[in-house]
């Protein structure tokens, strides 16, 4: 699917590629929580993160609010996974009827994680997975 992104989302990958050397392939700017979110290509999380998180450190002062790194998958089940992470999450199944639906199965200690206060890391986790897979809901069974 084709991502859209603003010029602001432009701006702060272009950020992240000087600072850590990987092209993010979506950004969201989250004003609600100000944060900012990238999604970086599948094996490049490491090196988006950097040594003990140096990386996000230096573009938190950069961009002067939060910032959150989404590994990217070539799956939707495998990037609903990673959009709750650090949840831990056993499984995920997606359901195509009238609408798409990934069932997420999260360890039990883990469904606050993955809900997040105000459930801002599932509406995250969903915004995310419908702008790159088409995925309506996630739900946690």
């Amino acid at each position: 699917m084709a991502v859209t992104l603003t010029d602001e989302a432009r701006r702060h990958i272009a950020v992240l590629d000087a600072e850590t050397d990987v092209a993010a392939t979506d950004c969201i700017v989250d004003e609600e929580y100000d944060r900012v979110v990238f999604v970086v290509p599948p094996g490049t999380m490491g090196q988006a993160i950097g040594p003990g998180g140096e990386h996000v450190q230096r573009l938190e002062e950069k961009l002067g609010r939060a910032v959150e790194i989404v590994e990217g998958a070539d799956t939707a089940a495998a990037f609903v996974a990673n959009a709750l992470a650090p949840a831990a999450v056993y499984n995920v199944t997606i359901s195509e009827n009238d609408t798409t639906v990934a069932y997420a199965e999260v360890d039990r200690e883990d469904r606050g994680v993955a809900i997040g206060a105000d459930g801002r890391n599932i509406e995250l986790a969903r915004r995310l997975a419908g702008r790159h897979f088409g995925v309506d809901e996630i739900e946690l069974p």
